[in-house]
């Protein structure tokens, strides 16, 4: 078994570095290897996977990565860490399983990703992105086949959110257009340096088709948009201006099956695919 970094390590590289974690870029490390592995054992991967990574910054997930699957893209915004993971991967002779990219992960695609192909999401995102970036990856990476990613833990609530729920938005929706997608368990502040002040949790993806529909993704994500914008409201009102009147969203509602009297929060992904078709 491979040695992990640890929180000593850790400390020693981020001094070697002159490193302190920003709040900007959402710098939270891991320094727990029990945590790390729980990870890769959630995630389910198998010898052939190939992984992208966002925000590996010390590279505690990645060096556990690479013990389970065949390569690791790691996509890192920081140069600073960007430089250094290779050197941390080699000292452990694996230099020739892993991919640094030095980008941001809200604008890269696979022209980006030095001629790999992921199959499988895993990362440790940075909190003030995680949403952003996993529908991204989700829609410019369609060989991404599984996820399991670390967000806080609001955020793997509504993501993993059902219709009726509470907390179920536009993350839930969105992510449930190309995704199954479930809490996979909770993880505590005390794994990560610098504790953050809110919990954490694992969400698990695992890729499907989006549903049946005439209309574009981005028709869907318009009405979906719309519809939360004004969550009290019913969506004959809150799709009166995607739709150009309150009359003619009742019309679209009507069509697509929908009572005009319901809120978004109540619908699910092929219910606004079916609204999005019905459109005037």
């Amino acid at each position: 078994m491979m040695r992990l970094l640890g929180p000593a390590e850790i400390r020693i590289l981020a001094d070697k570095l002159n490193l302190r974690p920003t709040k900007k870029l959402g710098q939270n490390f891991v320094i727990d290897a029990g945590t790390v592995r729980r990870i890769v054992r959630v995630a389910s991967l198998s010898p052939d996977d190939v992984i992208i990574e966002v925000g590996p910054g010390l590279g505690s997930l990645t060096l556990a990565l690479l013990e389970s699957a065949a390569h690791v893209v790691a996509v890192e915004i920081d140069p600073v860490l960007a430089a250094q993971l290779p050197v941390t991967v080699a000292d452990r002779g694996l230099s020739a399983r892993l991919t640094v990219v030095g980008a941001d992960a809200m604008r890269i695609g696979p022209s980006d990703l030095q001629g790999r192909v992921p199959t499988a999401l895993v990362a440790n995102l940075p909190y003030n992105v995680a949403v952003p970036v996993v529908l991204h990856l989700l829609e410019a990476l369609p060989s991404l086949r599984k996820g399991l990613v670390m967000v806080q833990s609001e955020v793997a609530d509504r993501l993993a959110a059902a219709p009726g729920s509470k907390v179920y938005g536009i993350p839930s929706v969105k992510a449930a257009w190309y995704a199954d997608v479930r809490r996979a368990g909770p993880v505590g502040r005390s794994v990560f340096w610098p504790a953050p002040n809110v919990d954490s949790g694992l969400v698990s993806l695992v890729r499907r088709d989006p549903p049946e529909t005439s209309a574009s993704r981005e028709e869907v994500f318009a009405v979906i948009d719309a519809a939360f914008a004004q969550r009290r409201k019913t969506l004959r009102a809150a799709l009166a201006s995607w739709a150009g009147t309150p009359v003619l969203a009742e019309t679209a509602l009507r069509a697509a099956g929908v009572d005009p009297s319901t809120r978004g929060e109540q619908l699910d992904v092929t219910a606004f695919a079916r609204i999005a078709e019905a459109k005037p």
